[in-house]
């Protein structure tokens, strides 16, 4: 399969971190609503908000690829390593992402959407 093109890239990220985000924001919340904080609802309110902005991305990703026919799947994950699967004009790319660098940008990312106003 040719390279991808560089415009697909961010949306075929989004698809591997966005849903990571999603779980983390849904454990934070549960945490947060069985915890003992004295005002709860500042904290949810964001959470809430940032969920939101977060689904309505997840979206629009997933609507460019359906568009474009593109297709990520997980493959195989050990101590190291995640792989990803991206289908496209029945070919397929396979990339290995370090789970390290997964977690990280996965929390940059994160940081980005709280610091957000109107989130």
């Amino acid at each position: 399969m040719p390279a991808l093109k560089n415009e697909v890239i961010p949306y075929l990220e989004n698809m591997i971190y966005l849903p990571m985000i999603l779980t983390i924001l849904e454990k934070d919340r549960l945490l947060i609503q069985n915890g003992k904080f004295k005002l709860k609802k500042p904290y949810l309110g964001l959470l809430d908000g940032v969920t939101k902005h977060v689904h309505k991305e997840l979206g629009n990703t997933a609507a460019y690829l359906r568009m474009n026919q593109i297709t990520v799947i997980r493959g195989k994950m050990d101590d190291i390593f995640t792989e990803y699967i991206f289908l496209h004009d029945h070919q397929e790319e396979r990339r290995r992402y370090l789970n390290v660098r997964l977690r990280n940008r996965t929390e940059e990312l994160l940081t980005q959407y709280l610091r957000q106003p109107g989130s």
